[in-house]
């Protein structure tokens, strides 16, 4: 994979985790501990996820400078 595709993986991971954030500050509002707590699982995985695109996209990038 290359280091634009890592990257573009990266943002669209990025969007997911702008709309999870969004729906985490809902359910705080509306009380909902329990949905909370899993949007919280699902943006912490998420960020793993951008993490990873990041850290192929610099490998990438550095085989082929």
């Amino acid at each position: 994979m290359s280091a634009n595709e890592s990257l573009g993986r990266a943002q669209e991971l990025a969007e997911r985790l702008r709309s999870k954030l969004d729906g985490l500050e809902r359910l705080a509002e509306a009380g909902d501990v329990d949905g909370a707590v899993d949007d919280l699982s699902e943006i912490a995985e998420l960020a793993k996820q951008i993490e990873a695109e990041v850290q192929r996209a610099r490998a990438s990038a550095d085989a082929g400078a």
